[in-house]
């Protein structure tokens, strides 16, 4: 038996594959749930429940989604091209420190100063997946090490200054940021929820990522420097022009979502804001293929997940972790998928 590279992918397979790596890190759950003593079958019907089950979980469902289709989107355009970003985290939350240091003191009526704190925490991820990336491009340093160590300086240096220069005097002692002025917060899309227009950026950010990537030079050369770096560079693309534009981007999306977190969610910054969104993007890219169209299915599911999750452990009793091991089930199982789907077996 041997493995054969596929010379074209048939669109069924593309759609298929994840669905498969979703139906059987699932299946696999539900053993590790029966050893719990839970009904399987009863413990998802409480899941899903749980997600969508009534306005007011379906709205933190996509509460949840907004940041995650954003990281999803920063992986999906670095893992394109190569470029390891494992970084999300990092940059997510150096755009939310950025956009409550900026947004407390910012002179700027809302409607002008919401983009202007938006683009702020952008370039401040993209500020920090650019010095990876051109060590990178300069001394060939694994950016998978420098980007997955940048996470814990950052978070380091966020408790750093949240407890220091930008410490809330009105917190009661709790570490947090001083809060974005209230100006600036973005509107509800439902009154009386924590769901924010932040989800529509998020939803027209994917529209702008698939445009690039389908309509632009940079989008072709970013493919096919992903491709075939080698042929690439014979044809002449630039390697070190395209993987720094890359990283910008990549850097300014999760940055974006840290920043779209503080606007809509959160006001301030603490180092416990986010359970894990750039982390979590990593799994919200691989299920959809790197597509920016499915970044914002798989987005939709993670999210589901999650949220969920916390209503089976009431109901059920199962511990709210499984929701982390379905994820990280769904990575490993995608990666299979993704296996077969490049390559065919043959006798």
């Amino acid at each position: 038996m041997r493995l054969e590279r596929r010379s074209d992918v048939p669109l069924r397979i593309i759609i298929f594959a994840p669905l498969m790596a979703v139906l059987v890190a699932l299946l696999i759950a539900a053993f590790l749930i029966a050893a719990a003593g839970v009904n399987p079958l009863t413990a998802y019907v409480e899941l899903l429940r749980g997600a969508l089950g009534s306005r007011l979980a379906i709205t933190e469902m996509f509460t949840r989604a907004t940041p995650l289709i954003l990281t999803g989107l920063a992986v999906a355009v670095a893992f394109r091209a190569r470029l390891w970003n494992i970084g999300g985290e990092g940059q997510f939350f150096m755009g939310a420190l950025v956009t409550a240091w900026i947004g407390h003191s910012l002179a700027l009526p809302g409607v002008l100063g919401i983009p202007v704190l938006m683009v702020a925490g952008m370039a401040a991820g993209a500020a920090l997946l650019a010095g990876p990336a051109y060590l990178r491009l300069r001394f060939g340093v694994d950016e998978v090490v420098t980007t997955l160590l940048l996470n814990f300086i950052v978070i380091l240096f966020v408790g750093l200054m949240i407890e220091g220069p930008l410490r809330d005097p009105l917190a009661f002692g709790w570490p947090s940021s001083v809060p974005v002025d209230r100006d600036f917060r973005l509107p509800d899309l439902i009154p009386g929820t924590r769901l924010h227009t932040g989800l529509l950026f998020a939803i027209a950010a994917a529209g702008a990522v698939w445009l690039i990537f389908a309509r632009t030079v940079f989008g072709f050369e970013t493919r096919a420097a992903g491709l075939n770096p080698t042929a690439a560079a014979f044809a002449g693309v630039s390697l070190p022009r395209t993987l720094m534009g890359v990283a910008l981007l990549s850097g300014a999306l999760a940055g974006l979502a840290g920043s779209v977190e503080v606007l809509g969610v959160t006001a301030g910054v603490t180092t416990t804001m986010s359970p894990g969104f750039g982390y979590a993007g990593i799994v919200v890219a691989m299920l959809a293929a790197l597509h920016p169209a499915g970044v914002v299915a798989s987005a939709t599911f993670v999210a589901t997940v999650f949220v969920g999750a916390d209503a089976m452990s009431r109901a059920t009793g199962v511990p709210s972790f499984i929701a982390d091991v379905i994820v990280a089930l769904c990575l490993l199982t995608m990666i299979v998928a993704l296996l077969f789907t490049t390559y065919r077996v043959r006798r």
